[in-house]
């Protein structure tokens, strides 16, 4: 399982013109194939009037769901290079939708690989990327006459605290880099005088 990712840091559209013919390049986030594929359903019904909508995705940290269309264009002229430059890219959990307007002028083969890899790099440029890093979700369990200390310095040690419950004691959920965890233990031991439980969970992404 990968550690860290990279996606697209926001949706958006980045427009270019080769030839005459214009191309927009609509990327977005996607964390499932369905959602990549409405997505792409949503801009093909926007752009219904335009000469060809071809699309591609990755959809997994790990890349395992990779797919592309041509949509009438040249087979391997579209499709495939938009996703070859997904994958240069490193991006993850991504979809693009590159809609094209002719404009009069035949580009050719090498010359459609060309403009629709391009529109996707610059599309890319434009909108910008982050990196998503892999967490260990975990569960603090301490008394409510140090559950406020031990929050502020989870904080100002650049802790990510991710939720706080209050009842018979305070329940805090944290996320920290696997890495991190033995010695994060021995500090925690060490803050609360060995009277907070700690408990491991499952994983998840956040911001790097």
């Amino acid at each position: 399982m990968q550690d860290e990712y990279r996606t697209v840091a926001r949706a958006g559209v980045h427009e270019t013109e080769v030839n005459r013919s214009r191309f927009l390049c609509a990327l977005a986030p996607a964390a499932t194939e369905q959602e990549a594929q409405d997505f792409i359903a949503t801009v093909r019904k926007e752009h219904a009037a335009a000469t060809h909508n071809c699309w591609a995705y990755v959809i997994g940290a790990d890349a395992l769901v990779q797919k592309a269309s041509d949509d009438g264009e040249p087979g391997g002229t579209a499709g495939v290079p938009m996703l070859q430059m997904l994958l240069r890219r490193d991006m993850r959990y991504v979809v693009a939708v590159v809609t094209r307007y002719y404009g009069g002028v035949k580009l050719g083969a090498g010359g459609l690989i060309r403009a629709y890899g391009g529109a996707v790099g610059e599309a890319l440029d434009t909108l910008g990327t982050r990196t998503r890093r892999r967490f260990r979700l975990a569960t603090i369990t301490v008394d409510h006459q140090r559950a406020g200390k031990l929050e502020n310095d989870l904080r100002t040690t650049g802790r990510e605290v991710r939720d706080v419950r209050y009842g018979e004691a305070v329940t805090i959920e944290i996320a920290l880099p696997d890495a991190d965890l033995e010695a994060f233990r021995a500090w925690l031991a060490d803050a609360t005088a060995g009277t907070a439980v700690f408990e491991p969970g499952g994983e998840a992404y956040g911001d790097a």
